[in-house]
């Protein structure tokens, strides 16, 4: 009996302490996101920044950031969020381009990586020298991009959809991508340390990358097309329809990983299904809970990734490998001009009406960064494939690249675009900022003065003297914005947009505030949301169709 107490004893010790660290990592992240904001840093940057710090001194935040977590926990729901926003049409247009980068480009990063990892090995640097499918893999696992920083740039940015749907429909086919070649390079790996096995042709490479490939897309096209005509169209309940779409997320993940196909691409599918069919069977009130519902998500899965990044990582192992990581750096910058820029041209030569300009392609090379996937393959390896010391030079060199990616280029990426001329904030609307900016100052400055005369700091002379510089200044701001609005009537448009949609929140809050006072029955509350969800979901179709003819290139 004492035994089995003390056992649950410990279980619950241990089950408060996951709890406590999940609830530090929480407030850490507010605070870090509302931090972030201020001083327009990349969120995910500055949680990695925060986790370094924390590494230095004891912390309460004990979780092993291990492979499974990653893979099986963390990466489904932020595949899915990611595709749960990804419009068909844009990415249509822009699918020959994608696929080029995600499937052509991931080979060619893999062996230009695993290539200069060989010849580095065998020349530069003597701890380096692997066997050439270790390099491979080492290859495979780093050409996983993992965007997140810079597409949440891109958003506050107000950066081209176009360039958007390239970065973000790369990264999502090449992290399945990258999943089944570090597969086969293991494959090959094995085979030829332990002798054992069937030799492992080319041929037979190609038909298992694509059966893995295809067969992960299938498995999550089937699942997203069911849950989106049959749970989505025909059940009208938010909740229920949020929880299929988190069973949807996971068990498309599950399910492909069961049949040895990717479960990334399984998830990529299923999202990218629900995103544009299931969304238009269901409800304005069900879309809104789910986006609310799958960003809030994201924000929490990202939180716990990025800042475990920043615990994990040991600086003191990077001072004394510096040439590992540099020769790892280098290689997969020099991949990634070559990916980039050799296979946007060899598009351009081929559909010169989808060409890539050339701005696009600096963006895309330089907003190529490793995050989660590569972490999680790197932590994957075991002694059973390669020796340990390879193992532990490779973990070392994957924590190493990510760093910098996230550190260097997630930092920079910012000012590039805006060197670049990328934001999409054009003159007329920095014009039209500065007015409405100025109006509201002017504005304030007005309310104030009357609070100084109603509480007798001001004379009325004075009073009357500074109100008629402030009526002068509103009447001519005022002139000046419908002038403006006049030549731009495209800006116009989007104010009444926005202030429709500001008033519709406005009245969805008081209606909710209005069933919590108990003054209007369920049924009510349930029918004037719908009906309010309404009004907004026509108001995200106008703004989608003058964005769609805005991006359309």
């Amino acid at each position: 009996m004492d035994f089995f107490a003390l056992q649950g004893a410990a279980e619950e010790g241990s089950l408060i302490q996951t709890e406590l660290a999940f609830v530090i990592i929480l407030s850490l992240s507010a605070l870090v996101a509302l931090v972030s904001r201020r001083i327009r840093l990349p969120y995910t940057v500055a949680l990695v920044i925060v986790g370094l710090a924390l590494s230095f001194v004891p912390n309460p935040i004990d979780i092993d950031l291990s492979s499974e977590l990653i893979l099986v926990l963390l990466v489904p729901p932020l595949i899915f969020e990611a595709t749960l926003n990804l419009r068909w049409e844009v990415l249509r247009r822009n699918l020959a381009v994608i696929l080029l980068l995600a499937i052509v480009g991931t080979f060619l990063g893999t062996l230009i990586v695993g290539g200069i990892i060989t010849v580095a090995g065998q020349t530069l640097v003597p701890e380096l020298d692997v066997a050439p499918a270790a390099a491979l893999a080492f290859g495979a696992l780093i050409s996983a991009t993992d965007p997140v920083a810079v597409i949440a740039l891109f958003r506050d940015l107000g950066v081209s959809k176009r360039l958007s749907v390239l970065v973000e429909g790369e990264s999502l086919f090449n992290d399945g991508v990258a999943i089944v070649l570090f597969n086969i390079a293991l494959t090959v790996g094995a085979v030829t340390a332990t002798g054992e096995g069937e030799s492992f042709t080319l041929s037979q490479g190609i038909v298992e990358f694509l059966r893995v490939f295809l067969g992960g897309l299938a498995v999550g096209a089937v699942l997203g097309y069911l849950v989106s005509t049959v749970i989505l169209k025909n059940v009208d309940d938010n909740l229920i329809e949020t929880a299929t779409t988190v069973a949807l997320a996971f068990g498309s993940f599950i399910l492909a990983e069961q049949f040895h196909v990717s479960g990334v691409l399984a998830v990529v599918a299923a999202g990218i299904f629900v995103g544009n069919i299931g969304m238009q069977n269901t409800s304005p009130t069900t879309k809104i809970t789910l986006n609310n519902f799958w960003e809030f998500a994201a924000f929490v899965v990202n939180s716990m990734v990025f800042l475990l990044i920043g615990l994990e990582a040991d600086l003191s192992q990077f001072q004394l490998n510096l040439s590992l990581i540099a020769v790892a750096l280098v290689a997969v910058l020099f991949s990634r001009t070559v990916v980039v820029y050799g296979l946007t041209w060899i598009h351009g030569r081929l559909q010169a009406q989808r060409r890539v300009p050339l701005k696009y392609r600096h963006a895309m090379f330089w907003g190529g960064l490793r995050g989660a996937i590569s972490l999680a393959l790197a932590l994957s390896l075991t002694g059973s494939y390669f020796s340990d010391l390879i193992v532990q030079e490779f973990q070392l060199m994957t924590f190493g690249v990510v760093l910098f990616t996230l550190l260097v280029q997630g930092t920079t990426i910012g000012p590039l675009l805006e060197r670049l001329g990328l934001t999409a904030i054009s003159k007329p609307q920095q014009e039209q900022q500065r007015h409405q900016a100025l109006l509201y100052a002017t504005r304030a400055g007005r309310r104030e003065l009357d609070r100084l005369y109603k509480d007798g700091i001001i004379s009325a002379e004075i009073f009357q003297a500074m109100s008629n510089v402030y009526s002068h200044n509103l009447r001519s701001r005022n002139q000046e914005l419908r002038e403006l609005l006049v030549d731009y009537p495209e800006l116009e448009q989007s104010m009444i947009l926005q202030a429709r949609k500001d008033l519709l929140e406005a009245e969805r809050t008081a209606i909710s505030d209005a069933n919590q006072r108990g003054l209007i029955s369920e049924d009510i509350y349930h029918e004037l949301i719908r009906e309010t969800d309404d009004r907004r979901a026509a108001l995200d179709l106008i703004e989608m169709t003058m964005q769609g003819r805005a991006d359309k290139e």
